[in-house]
């Protein structure tokens, strides 16, 4: 007897409250090390729990709303 795996091994939790950096930085869809730089540049909020590094859920929305504040108010160069 097979055990069907899921098609997705990695897929979106929406019930997590602090993500790891690595989930962090792929549902926003970029790499590890430019999520660690964008936390070190205090653009993204993060809190330590134990010795881990954790993301808020919430943080990576503020984040992606507030480089949408800034786009929107910047003139698009022609």
């Amino acid at each position: 007897m097979t055990t069907a795996l899921p098609e997705n091994p990695v897929a979106f939790d929406p019930t997590l409250v602090a993500l790891t950096v690595e989930e962090a930085a792929r549902r926003l869809g970029i790499g590890r090390t430019t999520m660690y730089a964008l936390i070190r540049d205090g653009e993204i909020e993060s809190v330590p729990i134990g010795r881990l590094r954790r993301v808020p859920a919430e943080a990576l929305t503020t984040y992606v709303r507030s480089r949408m504040r800034k786009n929107s108010a910047a003139p698009i160069a022609a």
